[in-house]
């Protein structure tokens, strides 16, 4: 896959800045040599002389020449860098890695053997492509995950330097005195904007356009009993595991007298602060909060039967997963029946096999979490209406993941994932592609054995066999999943209900 440029064209970022395109936001930021700050392209403030400007592709590369964020328009809410979405790049998955937290206690020549490169080829990368080191991008992750937390929440300062990755609040200290100027209480300010005691509340951004709409429909209609709740404006759903179990719900930011956010309002229940990253990473990649759309439909659009499901339906993102496992067994259960029966199926597997809740979580609804692999290896499938050959291939997920021999490392290449899970039996291409879109939310991943996209991409009633739609989808990559997606859906309005089968969309 070629790498894309690390900035749009200077005329493009100027013209984006001085109107304050979203669409552009987290794709760059602007540095003003005057003042030492770097900002965001949609900050409110009087946009400063063109002269005085430097353009960056990122965060990290405007700290690492000695900009600090604005107060204004908080670099730490811009999406992610959408030149670096998931994907099969080393450096995508290199930023994954980093994200997992790779670096946190291990030394960069960790992070290189996983991608099978050289500590200094890894490094060079970096530098080339986001102007920082991978320690440095790391470190601004962590401090401006940090000053978010700190601007919008009433945590200890003490829990927000656990939740961002720092080993001691010392160390944590010394290292926002050195980047901001300031002491982290020093951020602190209207008290007012903090969560409540009982939750925490932060604003995740994203580029427009974004459709929330979709995006919900297509949770609702797999939402697990006891586990999730869905409706018309809400994602609710209990995380963690048998030691400490909490619950989160995704909503639209409100728009406000300027206009709309462009974020997700994630509320959070009873998660330690060791965990909020994680959670919000996870949070940013089942909603595709990262993805420049823009971008996106622009390369696919060339394909005249997608360019009109594009206009139709902006904003279209990947419906990623919460857990890797999870989506993994859903898959093996929902092969070849339809996407009701495969929920009622699973629910029935969680309602047995999941751990139960205790009783505060459960006024809140929720009644268990989802079964470990550990709880599903040698469980009794008894009287679930699983056949035999679908149980064993859940077991056989099981046992892999329990060994080893599969797993959802984000440093392997979409062709090196379909391998490995293919490798287990009863597990195919379409499985293990369809593992790969949604446990992993690979942008690439493509199922062209579905018979439901064999038969939406012909407009003459005709259908694809899996080696002709491998061949049309080739013009589509990097970006094959977005365009799985938007057929899907195209689809699933289009037909019947009781078209809804065999290999449909899980």
């Amino acid at each position: 896959m070629s790498s894309p440029p690390p900035l749009p064209d200077p005329a493009v970022c100027e013209q984006a800045r001085l109107s304050r395109d979203a669409r552009f936001d987290g794709v760059f930021f602007t540095a003003v040599r005057t003042t030492g700050i770097y900002c965001r392209p949609v900050c409110p403030a009087p946009p400063p002389r063109a002269e005085n400007v430097t353009y960056y592709a990122n965060a990290a590369a405007a700290q690492a020449d000695g900009f600090r964020p604005c107060l204004r328009c908080r670099p730490e809410l811009a999406p992610g860098d959408g030149h670096w979405h998931r994907g099969d790049d080393v450096v995508a998955r290199a930023l994954a890695l980093i994200d997992r937290g790779v670096l946190d206690d291990a030394p960069l020549a960790a992070l290189a053997a996983q991608l099978h490169l050289g500590e200094r080829q890894l490094r060079r990368l970096f530098v080339e492509r986001l102007g920082a080191a991978p320690i440095g991008v790391r470190g601004t992750r962590r401090l401006l995950f940090a000053k978010q937390l700190l601007t919008e929440t009433a945590l200890p300062v003490t829990e927000v330097a656990l939740a961002a990755g720092f080993a001691s609040l010392r160390r944590f200290n010394t290292a926002f005195r050195e980047a901001y100027r300031m002491a982290p209480r020093d951020l602190r300010r209207q008290p007012g904007v903090a969560a409540a005691s009982d939750g925490l509340v932060l604003r995740l951004g994203y580029r427009p356009p974004y459709n929330f709409a979709a995006m919900l429909d297509f949770l609702r209609s797999r939402a697990l009993p006891g586990i999730e709740r869905i409706d018309e404006a809400r994602y609710t759903r209990v995380v963690g595991d048998a030691a400490a179990a909490g619950w989160l719900r995704v909503s639209h930011w409100p728009a406000t007298a300027a206009g709309p956010a462009h974020a997700l309002r994630l509320e959070l229940h009873g998660i330690a602060p060791t965990r909020l990253q994680d959670t919000v990473r996870r949070v940013r990649r089942m909603f595709d909060l990262d993805a420049e759309p823009t971008a996106i439909a622009a390369h696919l659009a060339q394909d005249p039967r997608l360019a009109p499901l594009l206009r139709a339906r902006p904003g279209l993102r990947l419906p990623s997963g919460w857990d890797g496992f999870e989506i993994a067994v859903r898959s093996v259960i929902g092969q070849q029946v339809s996407v009701a029966a495969a929920r009622t199926l699973t629910a029935r597997l969680s309602q047995r096999f999941g751990h139960p809740l205790p009783e505060m979580l459960a006024a809140q609804g929720f009644a268990h979490l989802f079964p470990t692999p550990e709880a599903l290896v040698d469980g009794d499938f008894d009287g679930l209406g699983l056949i035999g050959s679908r149980i064993a291939t859940i077991r056989a997920i099981a046992a892999a993941l329990l060994d080893g021999r599969v797993d959802f490392d984000p440093a392997r290449t979409l062709d090196e994932t379909v391998a490995r899970w293919t490798a287990l039996p009863g597990i195919g291409p379409w499985t293990a592609q369809y593992i790969a879109l949604r446990a992993l939310g690979h942008p690439d991943a493509f199922p062209a054995q579905d018979l439901v996209l064999q038969k939406a991409v012909p407009t003459d009633g005709s259908r694809l066999d899996a080696r002709a739609l491998q061949a049309r989808a080739q013009a589509w990559r990097p970006w094959r999943g977005y365009a799985v997606f938007h057929l899907w859906r195209d689809a699933a309005l289009s037909a019947p209900p009781a078209a809804t089968r065999s290999r449909s969309p899980r």
